[in-house]
Formats: structure tokens, sequence, C-alpha cells
């Protein structure tokens, strides 16, 4: 690494293979609140742009979280000068003025401000306003990921400093699913009696997308299980994301593939996956869901209106809702409700269905766990769950953050981004359910578009064994050192053997926090979480719910559409169903009503430790701390909420009280419009 000369500056902790390019000592940076501003050094290298503040406590991270932003996160740069009007700066445009402040708009809502005092600053900021123009155009480095790349070798994962250890939680550590211990450590976890750990994709021949290791039934072998890769878009087959103590399972697959016309063979083991013996299947399509498109349109225009002077004072509430973000928020709330609701109690297997399976399926299936399992409420559980549902099951974050340059502007979707909002909501609306904080899930939310860890940097599973090419093949990273040189004579070995090095995962806090922030993520007040399921008292034996589904509706499909179940034909069986099946099948409102039964007149226990959201029109919130903190604290401060706001507060705990009540298991207060059958 290289600067410029003078040591005027503290010591910049660098990358590896990252470059100054400009510096300007003397600059200062303009704080969020009020009318201060910090003195230090701003700094352009080839990975991002950093402000060092002249009297910075001493850290031994190499990324200071307030003073940074990773190249690829830079959406817009603007010089301003009291003498000219303001230039949005780009590779090809040609700066004529010497710069008075520097304005870094991010894609994560953030605005950064940089003052430069006329004396002794005007040769430096000129060069430094370029040079950031220039070296964002040019930073390639991350459009470079993916496959094809050699990795690098790396020693063995070091054990984490005592100070680290202080922070886990006991055995309740993140698991990044990465191996075989992990997959059967939460199985057993779960009490999903009946269920496997599979290594049929373990080389990623089947589906390269898919993790290495699957949940599948116990009585399905890996030969049977696959014939029915074939029959699922990118041969992405149902295996278990979830299972309630009552008896539920929460399955996940892409779509049938349309040309699909399996054997007889073929039709036995795709019942044995889907059904086996566990009581009905209910197929939970996403298609109520936005579409990507709809959620990419939404936070273009939600990003817009919270830029400063976007929108007039008396109509920017209006213009708020016709961004239609906070529509979806609702919608996927709703949605959640309804599959946690159907599965709370009842012995049934809910299959969550997206053609692709890996972007919306990510998001309802971590929101359904997040309404019914109080593990994933814990941070360590949350981190878990990120890194089993989104991870590991191949959510494209570099293509829907738009980390990739090269990218078609169709492939960014923030569906990771919506999914935190729709956690800060669960989070807001319950506060003493969750073990961690909005602190965390802003940190969160702003790491997404670091690109320095290996959580957002690839696409799938598959794609992270071969490597990452952001790091020179001379250095390494393990959590103690963080990246060094290679020792001589020293073998280097992957974690599992693989040849690829490993980078670290966003879950490393002190990379990036110090110990003072990391210590805001947590909630002392909110709830420890269990570290086995929702009342299960022992994970070993199998539960019986007393409402579950007996006689004709054992073994067969239906379908979930706005909250209606309606019988389904198997996918390759032809005819239509059974007419007695279509005279019982019931809506999840009679459900509620009956105990879960035919004839029944019992109504449902309330589930413990199941969220019941309210998802009504003031219930969901915009985030402010998060999309608002590029704003004036003055301008922030009029979109507050109002004294009228007290009157929302009174009707969404009046909604909260409803969705409580022995009516059945999910009403319209909880978000869950129910009909009955047609």
């Amino acid at each position: 690494m290289s600067g410029a000369p003078g040591g005027r500056r503290p010591a910049f902790p660098g990358l590896p293979g990252e470059l100054v390019l400009e510096e300007a000592a003397g600059a200062r940076q303009r704080c969020r609140e009020g009318d201060g501003s910090v003195p230090g050094t701003l700094l352009c290298t080839n990975r991002r742009v950093a402000f060092l503040p002249a009297q910075a406590p001493g850290s031994r991270a190499f990324l200071h979280s307030e003073y940074d932003v990773a190249l690829p996160c830079i959406r817009k740069l603007v010089a301003a000068s009291s003498y000219t009007k303001p230039k949005v700066l780009t590779a090809a445009s040609t700066l004529k003025f010497i710069p008075e402040e520097l304005a870094v708009f991010c894609r994560d809502f953030r605005l950064l401000r940089f003052h430069f005092h006329e004396n002794g600053l005007a040769l430096q900021a000129f060069r430094v306003a370029n040079a950031i123009a220039q070296a964002r155009e040019a930073a390639a480095w991350l459009g470079d990921a993916g496959e094809g790349q050699d990795g690098w070798s790396c020693p063995a994962e070091a054990p984490l400093e005592d100070e680290d250890k202080e922070e886990e939680e006991g055995s309740a550590a993140t698991l990044l699913f990465e191996s075989l211990r992990d997959w059967e450590k939460e199985l057993k976890r779960l009490g999903a009696v009946g269920w496997r750990v599979s290594a049929v994709n373990e080389r990623f021949d089947m589906a390269p997308s898919l993790p290495q290791y699957l949940w599948v039934p116990s009585g399905l072998l890996d030969h049977d299980l696959k014939r029915t890769f074939a029959h699922f878009e990118e041969r992405r087959v149902p295996r278990l994301c979830w299972h309630h103590p009552g008896g539920g399972d929460l399955l996940r697959a892409a779509g049938f593939h349309a040309a699909s016309e399996p054997g007889s063979e073929d039709v036995r083991c795709l019942e044995a996956l889907l059904l086996g013996g566990r009581g009905p299947c209910v197929l939970a399509d996403t298609a109520e869901l936005p579409t990507l498109a709809d959620i990419q349109a939404a936070h273009l225009k939600l990003r817009a209106l919270c830029l400063p002077g976007a929108a007039a004072e008396e109509k920017w509430l209006s213009a708020l809702e016709g961004t239609r973000w906070l529509d979806h928020v609702r919608i996927c709330l709703r949605k959640a409700v309804e599959v946690a609701s159907l599965l709370a109690g009842r012995r049934c297997s809910v299959l969550l269905q997206e053609p692709s399976d890996r972007d919306l399926n990510c998001l309802l299936a971590s929101l359904v766990q997040l309404l019914g399992d109080p593990h994933t409420r814990t941070l360590p559980g949350f981190q878990s769950l990120v890194q089993r549902e989104w991870v590991a099951a191949g959510h494209p974050f570099p293509h829907r953050l738009g980390l990739l340059r090269r990218d078609s502007p169709q492939e960014e979707a923030p569906v990771f981004l919506l999914f935190l909002d729709c956690t800060w909501q669960l989070v807001r609306q319950f506060p003493a359910a969750f073990g961690f904080t909005e602190a965390y899930l802003l940190a969160l939310h702003d790491s997404s578009f670091a690109p320095y860890f290996s959580t957002f940097l690839f696409s799938c599973q598959r794609q992270q064994g071969r490597g990452s090419p952001h790091r020179p093949r001379s250095q390494t990273y393990t959590p103690v050192n963080s990246w060094r040189d290679p020792q001589p004579g020293v073998p280097r070995a992957g974690r599992t053997g693989s040849p690829a090095c490993r980078l670290p995962t966003v879950w490393d806090w002190g990379l990036r926090y110090s110990r003072h922030q990391r210590a805001r993520f947590r909630n002392p007040a909110g709830a420890a979480g269990a570290v086995g399921p929702p009342d299960a008292a022992d994970p070993q034996t199998p539960s019986r719910p007393t409402d579950a589904w007996p006689g004709p509706g054992a073994g067969n499909v239906f379908m979930l559409t706005k909250g209606t179940l309606s019988p389904q034909p198997f996918p390759w069986r032809s005819g239509r169903p059974p007419s007695r099946l279509s005279r019982w099948a019931p809506s999840l409102e009679s459900l509620g009503e009956q105990g879960g039964s035919p004839g029944g007149n019992r109504p449902p226990a309330p589930t413990p430790g199941l969220l019941l959201p309210c998802a009504a029109g003031p219930s969901v919130r915009l985030w402010q701390r998060c999309y608002l903190r590029g704003l004036p604290e003055a301008q922030r401060g009029r979109f507050a909420p109002s004294p009228a706001g007290l009157a929302e507060e009174l009707t969404l705990l009046q909604d909260r009280l409803s969705a409580w009540q022995p009516a059945g298991p999910c009403t319209e207060a909880a978000g869950s419009p129910l009909a009955p059958s047609r």
C-alpha cells in the first residue's frame, strides 16, 4: 500500500492490495447531527473512499463503518462551490472548478459530506474529487467475481481471540452451514424426527446453486432422491427448511419443470419427497408477493424520495405511499402470518414455491421462522437463519444488490433489504421478543453493500468454494491475524480440504465495528431464546398434535391462495380432485374454528412463541433511522411522527389485542385477510 508523503495523517489500516490514490489532509467531514464537522484526512483508494479522523480512538479494526464507503456502494458523486452550481462527477466529466464541498450519495441511504478549507487545500480537493470519480468507474474488481476463477490456498483457521469468544452465547454460536456437522446440529435442535441430512449434492453435481447438504425425508434414499432433481427448475428440489414442534414442516423448492414427464418410479419418489405420510401438503405460491421488478422500482422511488429537497413537506407522506415500498412490506408480513399460522399446531407440510427458489422463497421462509421459532430471534440464531435461508440457499447477493458493475439493470432487486425492513417491523412491534436491536439491523443493512466479506460476495456455496479474486494470492485471512503473508515452508490447506481461501464473514463484527458499537447490537431486555424449538420438551420424541388432519386430508395436496385452501391435484396426476375432497376443502378460517379437523368444535389453543404482527396500514412504519439519515436533522424532525401518531399507537395496541382474541389463530388484525373457500 502506498500513500502521499508527509506523515500527517494516522496510520491507514488498508485492505490487501489496496492503494491510496489521492488524499486531502485537513478536510472536514460534516456531522449528520447539527452543523458540526470532524477534522481529518480524506482518502481515495482503489477499493473505497475513507476518512481518517485526526483524533480517532485506537482500534484494531481495518474498516471504520462511520467513515468509509466501498466504491461499488457509491451511487452519485457531487462537487459544489459557492461560485458555481453543483456538478455530478463521472469518469468522463471534467471538473473545471475547485470544489469546496464533496457529497457522496450511497446506495445504503447514507450521505457523506466533506468540506475543504480554501487555504492550502485547493489542489488536494481537486485531485481527490477527480480520483474518486475515476476509481468508482474503474472498480471492476468486484465484477470479476464468479465461476471460473482459481482459488487461493490458506492455512487452517486460527481460534478466535478471547475478546471475540466473550461475544458468543455459549453453544448457540452462528452456524455457517458449510459443514455436515452444522446441518446435523440444527436438525437435532429442531427435533425433526423423520428427516435426515443428505450429502447427495456434496460435489454440487446435482444442483449447482443448492448447498452441499439437504434435509430430506429419512425414508427416501439418495438413489431415489436423484430421480427428483430433473423435475424442478434449476434442479432445486423440495427440502426441509424448518420443523414446527406441533408437527408442521416448512419446505421450499423451485417451480415444477415445464417439460417434466416423470415415469411411475419418479412419481413415487416425488410423492415420498412432498408427502411422505406427513399429512396433507399445502403449496404456497409466491405469486402473491411483489415481483423483483416491483421491489426494485419501489426501492428506487424510496431512495429518490429520501434525498434532501426531493418533495414538498405537505406532499411527502403521499409520495411515500406512492413508492409502494410499505405496501410490499405489508404483503410479505401478511403472507408470512398465513403460513406460520397454518403450521402452528397442525401436522402438515407447507411447500413454498417460487420459479427460481432463490429470492422470495428466501424472504418468506425466513419471516415464517422469525414468527414461529424464538431461537431465530436471538442474535446468533438470526445470523444462522440468514446463513441457511439466504447464503447457503443461493441468493444471488451481488446481482440483487447491484454490486456487479457490468450487470444488467433487470437483475437488481434488493430482496434482502426488504427482508431486513420486515424484520425491523417485527422488532418494533415486539421489542421484548428479540435479542437484537435496530442498531444491529442497520449495521447488517449497511454491511450488505461492503464487498469485503464472503457473506454477500457470492451467489451460491459452489461459487464461494472456488475462492475470491479480490485478494492477492500471497495474502490470507485468519480471525486472529487478519490478512497476512504466508510463512515459508508452512503448508496451506483450506478448512475442509478445499484449495479456496476464506474471506471473513460479515458476522465478524469486530472487523468493522468497535466493542462499544457491538454492545448496542444486543437487546438486554429481549428474550434470550431457547436453543431448542418452542415447547419441545424432548427433541428426540416426535410430537403428535391434537388437531392434526386425519382422514381424507392425509396425503392430499392443497393450494394456499389469499388465505384460502383449495384442493389441488398432484402435479403429475391427470384428472380432477375427488369430489369428497372438493367438498371437504377448508379455508384457514374454518380450520381455526374447527380446531383443524372436520367436525371439530374445539377452538385451537394459542401457540406459545408465535408472533402475530399487525400489517394494517398505520402499523407498518417507515424505517426512519435507515432511510432518512441522509436528510438534515431539521428536515428529519418534520417527517417524524406528529402528536397524531399517538392515535396510531393506540390503534396498533388495539389491533394487537384483537389478534390475540380466542376467535382463531389468525385474524385481520394479525395481517391475514382470510375468506371461506368457494
